[in-house]
């Protein structure tokens, strides 16, 4: 590849909404699954590598299929489903808010001549919003579609996307304006 490739990143996706803030989360994720789910069918259409990065809620002996399966078991099953991994994504699993935090994720996109990141998932103003930071700080263009991010704060959330625009030079749009071709967005 001549490292432009773009990569779609789904940030913790595969979640059980088993902690305080999801009653808070969940119509935020219900709003995001339609721009999710297009953005995914437009990166497999594109032949872009689509990567699954998730936390393992501490379950430190466990795989992406348990982390799937616990996700799926959860009461919230139909906010999982939707956007499930196939069998083509990636997976890296981290422990803590950003997707290159002590993982394998810089390495993984350098391998594939990655050079342009699309994240999307949730928290917005958390885990988003560092891994923007991470990616900007390892050179990485970045993307986010603001259709396909979910929050816990709409107001964190909003300073979060003005922070990864000014700050990280992020392009801030809707998933529909991106178009993987040949690995490069437009």
């Amino acid at each position: 590849m001549d490292g432009t490739a773009t990569a779609l990143i789904v940030i913790d996706m595969l979640n059980t909404y088993e902690h305080e803030d999801a009653e808070t989360l969940v119509p935020s994720v219900r709003a995001a699954l339609p721009g999710l789910r297009a953005l995914l069918e437009r990166a497999k259409a594109g032949e872009a590598p689509v990567i699954y990065v998730n936390d393992n809620f501490g379950r430190w002996r466990s795989h992406h299929g348990e982390i799937l399966q616990a996700a799926l078991s959860g009461r919230h099953r139909g906010l999982v489903e939707p956007v499930a991994p196939d069998e083509e994504a990636l997976f890296v699993v981290k422990a803590r808010h950003s997707a290159f935090y002590e993982t394998p994720l810089a390495y993984l996109l350098g391998q594939l001549g990655v050079r342009r990141v699309v994240l999307c998932g949730q928290v917005t103003e958390q885990c988003v919003l560092y891994s923007a930071l991470d990616a900007h700080i390892r050179h990485y263009e970045v993307v986010v579609p603001v259709d396909a991010v979910a929050h816990i704060d709409a107001d964190l959330a909003e300073a979060a996307l003005r922070m990864m625009e000014r700050n990280m030079s992020a392009r801030l749009c809707t998933g529909d304006e991106i178009a993987f071709d040949g690995g490069a967005p437009r």
